[in-house]
């Protein structure tokens, strides 16, 4: 059996503003430098933005800038998982057919089991909430 090359978690995804929820695929990354959100699919399930004081440039791995253009804005919202809950700030970017991205930031601070052959998340070393 061939391993998976990427980890996606079915998560939850509540505004902060309205209590109103989404369930998503949310894609594992380790070579992501933060949390990332599609800025299409929060517009269409109608997330707040908040505007950020400076734009953050984003980079493609050749080195290139990204053709959606800079990072402008974040959400705040809380997240659930398998009975884990934490609030979390995404950076809100075009990430194509991708809806969110867990990047390294939330890998460290949870340090999850990861079985790649089943695709299984476990969060047991996660700091407590």
């Amino acid at each position: 059996m061939r391993p998976l090359r990427a980890v996606w978690m079915k998560v939850g995804l509540e505004k902060v503003d309205t209590h109103e929820g989404v369930a998503v695929d949310a894609l594992l990354d380790s070579g992501a430098t933060g949390l990332f959100m599609n800025k299409e699919f929060v517009e269409k399930n109608g997330f707040r933005m908040e505007k950020l004081e400076r734009p953050v440039k984003v980079m493609n791995i050749d080195g290139t800038h990204n053709k959606g253009g800079d990072i402008m804005h974040e959400v705040t919202c809380n997240v659930y998982y398998k009975g884990h809950r934490e609030r979390a700030r995404f950076d809100v970017c075009n990430l194509g057919r991708t809806k969110v991205i867990l990047g390294m930031p939330w890998l460290v601070a949870h340090n999850p089991e990861i079985d790649w052959e089943k695709g299984e998340v476990k969060l047991t070393r996660c700091p407590l909430s």
